[in-house]
């Protein structure tokens, strides 16, 4: 039997990681391409079969068998909601504004304004139904979690799972794929994919200043901090927060960040079917991961995902 070296644990994980951040880079830079194409409606291979034809018609007028000169037609204006292929097209043609390095910082402070001043909305009427699901499904979460609780704390069926996607490894995770994207984007020059990354940034700082005030005010103890005796009822205002929200675990942060970075790429995305599903499951598979390492209760992490979608699809994305 060939036995490991001491280092293959490390090189596992790594390879876990990075792999999947290579393949990123790899595939959402040219994507970009393929949207272009959808946006004007035609074909490489219509435009081509077009030039090839038009120069094929000999001219009415002059030498007999000369190839016509077309006057330069006028670019169709773009319909809304459509694009054409330039840039700042490209930029704001899913969310509605632009986003860069320097405007990153203003964005944030509008999105903070938002964000804050949503309870004026729900004064006016508005947003009540997804409102009240989402704090309905939480209450109840809430209630179940003892239950929950005690199931995932007795279980090792996750050992393997939890081992790959620790807190580490999907903090790191979180982080690098805004990076393999924007650096996928810069390699491939495709604006378009660097600025989704952007806006996944601006979306996860977004989600971040929220979850950490709530987590001062819940000051709910992990699960993993609650002794074996209890019974896992009583576990809100109890622990001891650092400034960060750092030892409290309502709602789960991760979770948030999963979400925010996975619906903004999504949105981006959307033409192409496949990238919804692999953003959104890759965000369920960390998010997920914080019940069985103990590190959070399921509603910590449905609130978590709740609070990282609705930043990103209508503070972020609110212009598309």
């Amino acid at each position: 039997m060939t036995q490991r070296g001491p280092h293959s644990r490390p090189f596992k994980q790594a390879s876990l990681i990075w792999g999947p951040l290579l393949a990123i880079a790899l595939v959402f830079g040219p994507l970009p391409v393929a949207l272009r194409a959808q946006d004007i409606g035609v074909l490489p291979t219509q435009l081509t079969y077009e030039y090839k034809a038009a120069a094929a018609i000999p001219a009415t007028v002059g030498v007999a068998h000369a190839p016509s000169v077309q006057e330069p037609s006028t670019p169709p204006v773009p319909e809304r909601g459509t694009s054409s292929t330039t840039s700042p097209t490209d930029s704001t043609r899913m969310s509605g504004r632009d986003v860069s390095w320097k405007k990153l910082p203003g964005n944030i402070v509008r999105d903070q304004k938002d964000i804050w001043l949503f309870p004026l909305q729900l004064a006016h009427g508005r947003h009540w139904l997804p409102t009240l699901a989402v704090v309905g499904v939480t209450a109840g979460l809430i209630v179940a979690d003892p239950h929950d609780m005690r199931y995932f704390r007795d279980t090792t069926d996750f050992r393997d799972y939890s081992r790959h996607f620790s807190g580490r490894n999907t903090g790191i995770f979180e982080a690098a794929v805004p990076g393999a994207l924007y650096l996928g984007g810069l390699i491939f020059h495709r604006p378009y994919a660097s600025k989704t990354a952007l806006f996944a940034g601006e979306a996860y700082v977004d989600s971040a200043i929220p979850h950490v005030a709530i987590k001062l005010v819940s000051r709910r103890l992990r699960p993993i901090n609650v002794a074996a005796k209890h019974d896992l009822t009583d576990t809100f205002f109890k622990s001891h927060v650092s400034v960060s929200g750092k030892g409290s675990s309502f709602p789960s942060g991760h979770a948030a960040g999963a979400f925010s970075i996975a619906t903004v790429i999504a949105r981006r995305y959307r033409d192409h079917r496949w990238v919804p599903w692999v953003a959104y499951l890759g965000a369920f598979a960390v998010s997920f991961s914080r019940v069985p390492t103990l590190a959070h209760f399921p509603s910590d992490v449905f609130l978590g995902a709740a609070l990282g979608y609705t930043t990103a699809r209508y503070a972020v994305l609110r212009g598309e």
